[in-house]
């Protein structure tokens, strides 16, 4: 069939018709999770989301684990909302519907391994020249140039090379941070990168490409560290769930067994937490905890001052007290007791998702609350579960959607 010139997308069923960005239509080449969270949230706010997947199986994450009633929990978490297709990009007719489909889009991302885009014919300057109006997003583990851009990344390796790991754990120990936080910070800017490129090729006409890679994404969170440690002569150092820099910041476990976490960051509360907390007014004068830097500096005497008085006193009293201090403080929940949060429930946060027939799951709604706007919670999508519908968009009969099949490019 000839390529299908540039044309608005055929009518969709859309109940959420006035929402921001309905109208954008993206196409998604996106595997595991950075990729698959930038266009989610692109998709809450109405985008339509075509997610391309591999017919053997699909995206990977798929099969991270089965614990949502047969489904990946990361899956289930990143896809909502969105149709998926099947196509195998290694053979010319599935490039051929790719191209199709980027003529009739906006939003172009994609996640694949180093060189595959390139591989493809569908590297950023390629779809500039090709499509001049699709603004291409790419997410890369180091960057899509430079020493590094054939070197594959994946999130536990970029939290240990900017230096996370290093920060993150026991003094004895160092730990992952127990989220995909590399994917989900790459997964950010390049989200907030497409909202701010379709804000200027809707005010200047020009679609610029997104270049967004998993070690600059997590660099930039490392700035404060990385300045303490440049003008410091030494990185923070690692203290578990207390502050490097702040005393007395940290958790204490209360004569309950319950943990229990305080913040004090200004003199004022540090003469709170003395004088209606710890009942010592006369520690608000001691030369050893009279500034913030000389808190942290005797921190162990502090620490123990501290967790002497956590040790009287039950942690609902605990709470109570440092309330009434002032004290910035919180229990350290374990994910069955954040699951059941009164925030959660008394701010009415949570929604049903349908999952690929075995659903409805409980689902956050999206964090950002625009007034007047209430996001997408769609389904999650089977794996290639809108591939006959969308090659119809594009003018393919069933006949010849039928043949694709058989021959398994879709």
């Amino acid at each position: 069939m000839p390529e299908a010139a540039p044309e608005p997308p055929a009518e969709v069923d859309d109940p959420d018709a006035a929402l921001p960005l309905s109208g954008i239509t993206v196409v998604s080449l996106e595997q595991a999770v950075a990729a698959p969270f930038a266009t989610r949230q692109l998709a809450d706010l109405g985008a339509r989301v075509i997610k391309v997947e591999r017919p053997d199986g699909g995206d990977f994450a798929r099969r991270y684990d089965t614990t949502v009633r047969g489904e990946s929990s990361y899956f289930v978490w990143l896809n909502r909302s969105k149709e998926s297709i099947t196509l195998d990009l290694k053979s010319d007719r599935g490039r051929h519907v790719v191209r199709q489909l980027l003529a009739r889009a906006d939003v172009f991302v994609q996640n694949l391994a180093p060189g595959a885009a390139d591989r493809l014919g569908l590297d950023a300057d390629f779809l500039s020249r090709r499509f001049p109006s699709l603004i291409a997003c790419s997410i890369t583990g180091y960057g899509s140039s430079g020493p590094w851009a054939d070197r594959k990344a994946y999130d536990l390796l970029v939290q240990c090379q900017t230096g996370l790991v290093s920060l993150t754990g026991s003094e004895d120990a160092p730990a992952r941070v127990g989220i995909s936080i590399a994917d989900i910070a790459a997964g950010m800017y390049a989200y907030s990168g497409i909202l701010t490129a379709l804000f200027t090729r809707a005010t200047t006409g020009v679609a610029r490409a997104v270049d967004v890679s998993l070690f600059e994404a997590l660099a930039e969170w490392m700035h404060q560290p990385a300045y303490y440690t440049a003008y410091g002569g030494s990185r923070p150092p690692r203290v578990g769930t207390r502050h490097a820099t702040i005393a007395p910041y940290g958790t204490y476990t209360a004569r309950d067994g319950r943990d229990v976490l305080i913040s004090v960051q200004s003199e004022r509360e540090w003469a709170g937490l003395c004088e209606t907390f710890l009942r010592r007014p006369g520690l608000v004068a001691d030369t050893r905890f009279a500034t913030g830097s000389a808190r942290v500096a005797h921190r162990a005497d502090l620490d123990a001052i501290v967790a002497e008085r956590f040790r009287a006193l039950d942690s609902a009293r605990a709470a109570e007290l440092l309330d009434a201090a002032g004290i910035a403080n919180a229990y350290v929940n374990d994910i069955r007791q954040f699951l059941d949060h009164p925030v959660l429930d008394g701010r009415d946060r949570w929604r049903e998702v349908r999952l690929p027939g075995n659903g409805p799951v409980r689902a956050l709604v999206p964090p950002a609350d625009l007034s007047g706007v209430t996001p997408r919670m769609g389904p999650v999508p089977a794996l290639g579960e809108h591939t006959d519908r969308v090659l119809a968009e594009l003018g393919y009969d069933p006949a010849e959607t039928d043949a694709l099949r058989f021959d398994g490019v879709v």
